[in-house]
């Protein structure tokens, strides 16, 4: 969630974001026997999480902002995903990586064109979403084309950049707009 789509009354998403966020990161990687099930049903809950907090952030910056179908968008995809793997608990490992891979791109190619179409946007909450987004396209492009044989690494690349993300949307509160 970008930290641009905040206004002083629902500063409350980008927190929730960032917890679950960080949550799932330090789960992800400091979870040792994780099993790719328990990864499944934490990825589904964090995902399911982030993006009904990104649609209701969306919506409910529907007059403040011109780009608030933007988010919206981006939590109806999320929790389509979560859904998705949700009903199929057995999906294959590369339809799993896959999904995230492309959850990571759509967040954050949503998120610069978000900042980059915002208008009076704070100097710093723009490097911070710029940032953020970065992470999440290299994130998802290094998993979506991640082998197979990698599962350790997606797991650790996967909580790692859960944390990163997770620390910026919560850094994003000092630089929240007062609309």
């Amino acid at each position: 969630m970008s930290a641009v789509n905040i206004t002083k009354d629902n500063w409350w998403a980008l927190v929730l974001g960032g917890v679950a966020t960080l949550l799932f990161g330090l789960a992800a990687v400091f979870w040792p026997g994780l099993s790719l099930t328990t990864l499944l049903y934490l990825f589904s809950a964090f995902v399911l999480i982030v993006g009904v907090v990104d649609a209701l952030s969306g919506l409910g910056s529907l007059g403040n902002s011109d780009t608030w179908f933007l988010p919206s968008a981006l939590g109806a995809f999320e929790v389509g995903v979560a859904v998705y793997l949700l009903r199929h608990v057995n999906v294959k490992f590369s339809t799993f990586i896959a999904l995230i891979g492309f959850t990571l791109i759509a967040r954050g190619v949503i998120e610069a064109v978000s900042v980059y179409f915002s208008a009076s946007v704070a100097a710093k909450a723009q490097a911070l979403s710029y940032l953020s987004a970065l992470v999440a396209l290299v994130a998802g492009v290094i998993i979506l084309f991640a082998k197979q044989q990698h599962g350790v690494a997606f797991v650790w690349l996967l909580g790692t950049y859960a944390i990163v993300s997770g620390v910026f949307q919560i850094a994003g509160l000092s630089s929240r707009p007062t609309k």
